[in-house]
């Protein structure tokens, strides 16, 4: 996908309440109560692109502490652009996901897997966000109990990250492969709709499994 540059994104970003550096997220590593002054439940969308599943979720649920893992300067500042002024409980923050557990330590509740890059080459599928290199990591992150909701249009990934799930001890509490036909949520990505709207499936599992 060809990303559209944003003219002022430094300045967009360096100016912004909602929005943490990769330095900075490091060292509020273990500290994000802190940051949020609450002691609520913190749920993360990795690759939020725009934002608005994330926005959307952080108004409609104040007792829960969102955060957005976004890598591309431009799309944040989009994001960015898109919050409401006065919503606590949300940050942004730009890192690659392959820092998530130099970011967080045993203090995430739920993660959003929403749209993510499928990598379809045989020779990248450990970049695949459901692969076993990232569900180790993902593990340090969480508390006791891993909470993972995945959302895609692409069967293949999908398919993929079912078996990786199982394979790694995961239990597949929900799995759709209409989504939009079984249980509209309330909430959507930007890919979801357009997805949608040309009639494409969308495919959905939600995830848990318990670490000691």
């Amino acid at each position: 996908m060809r990303l559209r540059n944003v003219k002022n994104k430094e300045k967009i970003l360096a100016s912004s309440y909602y929005f943490i550096s990769l330095n900075l997220a490091k060292e509020n590593r273990g500290k994000w109560k802190k940051v949020f002054g609450n002691s609520n439940p913190i749920f993360i969308e990795i690759g939020m692109g725009k934002g608005k599943f994330i926005i959307e979720n952080a108004k409609n649920n104040p007792d829960i502490n969102f955060i957005g893992i976004e890598k591309y300067d431009s799309v944040i500042a989009k994001c960015l652009k898109n919050i409401p002024d006065g919503l606590q409980n949300l940050r942004i923050v730009r890192a690659d996901a392959l820092f998530i557990d130099e970011i967080f330590d045993c203090e995430v509740s739920r993660i959003y897997l929403n749209f993510s890059d499928p990598w379809p080459k045989k020779r990248h599928h450990l970049r695949r966000l459901s692969s076993k290199n990232f569900l180790e990591k993902y593990e340090k992150i969480f508390q006791n109990l891993v909470i993972i909701e995945m959302r895609t249009d692409n069967s293949q990934l999908y398919q993929y990250s079912l078996i990786s799930f199982s394979e790694n001890g995961y239990v597949l509490r929900e799995v759709s492969f209409d989504f939009h036909h079984d249980k509209m949520p309330d909430v959507t990505t930007e890919y979801e709709d357009k997805f949608s709207k040309e009639g494409l499936p969308i495919y959905y599992v939600m995830c848990t499994k318990n670490i000691v």
